[in-house]
């Protein structure tokens, strides 16, 4: 086997309670894109909104300069103006027309660079945001780089989690907790009509299947692939992974 270097990151659904989080490996020779098709895998999100990464190098400056000195100090020495010349928050994401980039930010195309082009340092943070009207948001960290044998076949690769995670066109964190609390009551109007809408009385928002995740990422990563990029339309066998007919659930796969 070749070495190749192996990024093992944590990733958790931000403003979520119980946590919903990842420990995962995916190799340094995948795209951002990619990066973000193995995070939506991971979290349930069916390939069917925008998204995109966030480094946030300038807030990660101001942080680190307001440990050693005041706001006012800090605003003697360097204006706004300055701050935005000296580092810019990178956006990564794939380009669209009329995507829009702030005064604060740097956009990398999110399927032109490689992560080992990045970084390979720990500690590396970086927010991901899916579906920018129920704004998805999840936080990851590298937790470690490493160069070692390994079989891409292999990667990516989930070691660790809890909780499903999200439910598509749901309304965001504040909808999937609405949700939750109905699917534990267990019956009355909001059950039923929750129930109805998922076509499903089997959904788990508690269970983590590390087997099924791992199955999908070696089977649905190209697919995500060819949507996102190439704006292809998935074949009725991949369509029938992606809603999980294999476990002979409802027609969203729950």
């Amino acid at each position: 086997m070749a070495e190749h270097y192996v990024y093992r990151f944590y990733a958790e659904l931000k403003d979520y309670k119980p946590k919903i989080w990842r420990i995962f490996e995916i190799n340094g020779e995948k795209s951002m894109a990619e990066l973000g098709y193995a995070l939506m895998l991971m979290f349930e999100m069916q390939a069917s909104h925008l998204f995109c990464f966030t480094d946030n190098q300038r807030e990660a400056l101001l942080a680190m300069l307001r440990t050693k000195y005041s706001d006012e100090k800090i605003e003697e020495v360097l204006d706004i103006d300055s701050i935005d010349s000296i580092a810019k928050n990178t956006r990564f994401e794939l380009a669209y027309d009329e995507m829009y980039i702030g005064d604060d930010e740097q956009l990398i195309e999110a399927d032109k660079i490689k992560l080992n082009h990045i970084t390979k340092r720990p500690g590396w943070k970086l927010n991901f945001e899916y579906d920018y009207g129920d704004s998805w948001e999840i936080e990851i960290e590298l937790v470690d780089c490493e160069k070692r044998e390994v079989s891409l076949a292999t990667l990516p690769f989930v070691y660790e989690g809890e909780g499903f995670g999200i439910v598509e066109d749901v309304g965001g964190v504040a909808g999937l907790e609405e949700l939750a609390t109905s699917l534990k009551k267990g019956s009355g109007e909001q059950y039923d009509f929750y129930c109805a809408w998922l076509c499903s009385t089997t959904l788990d928002l508690d269970l983590f299947d590390k087997n099924d995740i791992n199955y999908r990422l070696k089977k649905l990563m190209r697919v995500y692939k060819e949507i996102y990029e190439y704006r292809y339309i998935p074949t009725d066998r991949m369509l029938a992974v992606l809603l999980r007919d294999y476990l002979g659930k409802g027609p969203r796969g729950y």
